[in-house]
């Protein structure tokens, strides 16, 4: 049976009305960290992001170890673009591409202190996998002054919950753990 038939793939909604979280019935990425795409990216760095950001009203795509998260312009109705992302999805399995091109390099690791390995740490085992779920992703980018500065991709960009997380969410239990932490933003 080919693959194209056989790949088992089915939608999820999110928090966020412009995203949306397709499960894939395959192996996307072996790497269990999320890959973020945007406009412009080449076939060379994800032959499958290139394909997806192909179509017309399709922002962003965010990979996943099995799942594929796809924001939309809001004048796009997911109606119509979700039957071209589900067969951009089947061309892409069919065709035996990779996820990731030749091209791509995942960012290096930027130097951290203590605190800084001690926040990613509350990040990554207790906060990402949450935020994943519901089809995003949230990284530390650094930690000054008390101020903790995440990046938010996938669904939770311009997401309406987003703020609520990273305050009563997020924040707090960084907070709870980390005297040093003041507060949580989103850059």
């Amino acid at each position: 049976m080919p693959l194209e038939t056989a790949l088992r793939i089915h939608t999820e909604r999110t928090p966020n009305p412009a995203s949306v979280k397709w499960v894939v019935g395959t192996t996307i990425l072996d790497d269990p960290r999320p890959v973020s795409f945007g406009a412009g990216t080449a076939p060379e760095v994800s032959p499958l992001a290139a394909r997806i950001l192909a179509i017309n009203g399709v922002t962003d795509v965010l990979l996943g170890p099995n799942v594929i998260t796809v924001s939309k312009a809001e004048e796009f109705p997911w109606r119509e673009l979700g039957q071209t992302v589900t067969q951009a999805i089947r061309e892409w399995a069919a065709a035996g591409e990779p996820a990731l091109g030749p091209a791509h390099q995942y960012p290096a690791p930027a130097p951290e202190g203590e605190i800084e390995a001690r926040i990613r740490a509350i990040l990554e085992a207790e906060i990402a996998p949450y935020v994943e779920q519901d089809g995003g992703e949230i990284s530390l980018v650094r930690f000054r002054d008390g101020v903790v500065e995440v990046a938010l991709k996938g669904a939770c960009v311009g997401c309406p919950s987003s703020t609520i997380t990273l305050k009563m969410g997020v924040e707090a239990r960084l907070r709870e753990e980390i005297p040093e932490v003041h507060s949580v933003v989103a850059l």
